[in-house]
């Protein structure tokens, strides 16, 4: 069987929260994939089977198979073992999604894969029957966009102080480039208080966070079905050189960039983004 991708679009009403997704389903050989760093929090819900993670991102959390997950953020690579067949939804959460839907900042889930029940408790399980028993993917999509919503009017954690969504916003607008101490300076912080701050709220350090979003920038320019040479990606997402890209792909991914791309092309898993 050929793998199947579906892109997911979520409603107007859910795109502070969700970023976007995909359906997805394949039949093929059994393996193991990196589940790579990214700005967005990775909301997995299986209609068969479940996601198994061998090695967590922190070394520090036990591993799992998860019918329906969602994985905080993380600087180091979730290792997943999979038998071939595979059969799901999986979605980007913004870390302002985590307060919205599940009612807690991202950084309590930081490198760390979690059973969605834990978090929303039957509902986790609710959806994804329903997500299974819809036969078609705009059926699908239909009922990620209402269940999500109806997740959203729970009372909600209060969000963080302006400055730091701010100083998210400045990283990610900049590719990770603006400098820690320059950043904590337009907000009237010192750094060590921005670091603190920033780090209960997303689990990553300003540091960590800048190294993920240039990463990520990274592998979307690879995503693009004809993806520059790979110097030039090092130099359009920030990097100082080829070496210093090849480093955060060693680091971050657990892999190189060429194997990356290999794997992406050869198949679609859940923790891999579609060609743009």
């Amino acid at each position: 069987m050929e793998p199947e991708y579906v892109r997911y679009r979520p409603a107007a009403a859910l795109r502070p929260w969700v970023s976007g997704g995909s359906g997805y389903r394949m039949d093929g050989p059994p393996g193991r994939h990196q589940g790579l760093p990214s700005g967005r929090l990775t909301l997995i819900f299986c209609l068969s089977g479940s996601v198994d993670v061998v090695e967590m991102p922190d070394p520090a959390r036990a591993p799992g198979s998860f019918p329906t997950l969602l994985g905080g953020l993380h600087d180091a690579p979730a290792v997943i073992e999979h038998d071939g067949r595979q059969h799901g939804v999986q979605l980007q959460v913004t870390w302002r999604g985590a307060r919205a839907l599940f009612g807690g900042p991202a950084g309590e889930l930081a490198g760390d894969v979690v059973d969605l029940t834990a978090l929303v408790g039957a509902r986790a399980t609710e959806i994804a029957e329903r997500l299974a028993s819809a036969p078609t993917w705009d059926d699908r999509f239909a009922v990620l966009d209402a269940s999500l919503l109806a997740l959203a009017d729970r009372d909600r954690a209060p969000g963080p102080p302006d400055q730091v969504a701010r100083a998210w916003e400045r990283l990610e607008s900049s590719s990770g480039a603006v400098p820690v101490g320059a950043l904590a300076a337009e907000l009237g912080w010192s750094r060590r208080h921005l670091t603190g701050r920033f780090q209960r709220e997303f689990g990553l350090s300003p540091k960590a966070a800048a190294r993920v979003i240039r990463f990520e920038a990274a592998c979307r320019l690879l995503r693009t079905p004809a993806p520059p040479p790979l110097a030039d990606v090092a130099a359009r997402a920030g990097y100082f050189d080829q070496a210093h890209m090849a480093r955060d792909f060693r680091d971050l991914g657990g892999t190189t960039a060429t194997a990356w791309l290999a794997e992406l092309r050869a198949t679609i898993l859940p923790g891999a983004a579609a060609p743009a």
